[in-house]
Formats: structure tokens, sequence, C-alpha cells
């Protein structure tokens, strides 16, 4: 039985690929889950037409992620947070604070393209690699400083 696969499926094939499997499998399993369509000429037309919409949405989305990184390269993200003597931070810099620094800046991304291994705890210089499209990764400075502590004095003590 040729069917069309709507998803992609780990030893199978990825979606919008016409594979042959056994009648049972695709009448039991595949279909009824949605997973894939049986391969018929009106099915087939409608993948192509798909592929065509697919092509120009991910050109789309990838000339947007080119402007983007021309706009990210322009910045190095500066944090300050409290640190010890050591240099090692009391919290730690994630994703996220990337993120809202660069929102800051009129720069809207989203902090799961951000790919930070694991948060930074000590201050410094490191380069963070931003995932913009699955073609486009470009690598952005992030400074850690510590926060300067200012002393406030109490209204009594004037």
């Amino acid at each position: 039985m040729k069917i069309i696969l709507k998803q992609d499926i780990e030893k199978l094939g990825k979606a919008g690929d016409v594979v042959k499997v056994a009648p049972g499998y695709g009448r039991n399993y595949l279909i009824p889950r949605r997973l894939a369509v049986e391969a018929t000429a009106g099915n087939l037309k409608i993948t192509e037409i798909e592929k065509l919409a697919q092509a120009r949405r991910d050109q789309h989305e990838k000339e947007a992620a080119t402007l983007i990184a021309r706009e990210i390269v322009k910045f190095n993200v500066t944090i300050q947070r409290k640190a010890g003597e050591s240099g090692s931070l009391y919290g730690s810099v994630t994703a996220l604070d990337i993120a809202d620094f660069l929102s800051a800046h009129r720069i809207e991304i989203d902090k799961r393209k951000i790919q930070l291994e694991e948060p930074i705890k000590t201050v410094g210089e490191y380069q963070v690699p931003i995932r913009l499209h699955r073609e486009i990764t470009i690598p952005i400075r992030v400074i850690v400083e510590p926060e300067l502590e200012t002393e406030v004095k109490s209204a009594d003590e004037g």
C-alpha cells in the first residue's frame, strides 16, 4: 500500500514522502492517527501544492531571519547581576534574560531560539549562538558584569 506521510516518522520517512507500507500498518495505524493519507491522485496533488506553499513560507522566514541577523550582529548584550568576590553570580543569566535585553532594544527573539546550553553563572564574556532559522545561526556577544552596589543613606543619617 502506498501512502503519503503527513508528519516525519522515524525509520519511515519525512512529511510529504510517498512510501510503501504493509496494508494493515497503513489502514490500522498510520491513517487513523492522521500520520498519513492514502496515495491517491488527488492527495498527491494536494501534497505538491502544500510543498510549494511550505517552500514559499520557508523562503519568507529565511529572508526575515537574515534581516534580524543583521540587526543582532550590531549588539553586545550587557547584563549586570549581583556577584561575589570571586566573580560567581548570586543568580544566573538565562536565555530569557538575553531575550528580554534584545526585546528592550526592539528586537523580538523567542527565548527558545537562544541556544544557551546552561545558565551563565560567572562574570565574563560569552559567545551565545542564536538560531533564527534552520539555516541561519549567528553568535551574539554576551557580557556579564558585576552589579555596582550604591550605598543609599537613610533619611535620619543625613
